[in-house]
């Protein structure tokens, strides 16, 4: 495989990815971004812990979605994400108007 068929490959998979991400953001209610993945959600728990000094974010999604071009199934029952980084949860806008598929 030469580096143009990688190169061919891996831009082909990215684009698959952002069609089905198009295709099921209407699915989800929430958008959670961490500083290592990006995740859609319907359901989210975000608890602020400590550890001594130290202050963590736990956060529990349900019915998840995750951004990742090489999971073979992007679909999650639940995620636990536990980190020290700033993690930033976005309730998804839900339009009255559909944009086509032409426009897009």
């Amino acid at each position: 495989m030469s580096a143009e068929d990688l190169d061919n490959y891996e831009t082909d998979a990215e684009l698959a990815l952002y069609r089905e991400y198009r295709d099921v953001i209407k699915l989800f209610t929430y958008v959670v971004e961490t500083e290592r993945r990006f995740y859609l959600a319907n359901k989210v728990d975000f608890n602020v812990r400590s550890a001594g000094q130290d202050v963590y974010f736990d956060v529990c999604l349900t019915d998840a979605w995750v951004w990742d071009v090489y999971r073979s199934s992007r679909f999650v029952k639940n995620v636990r994400i536990v980190t020290f980084k700033d993690v930033n949860v976005e309730e998804v806008q839900k339009t009255d108007i559909d944009i086509p598929d032409s426009l897009s």
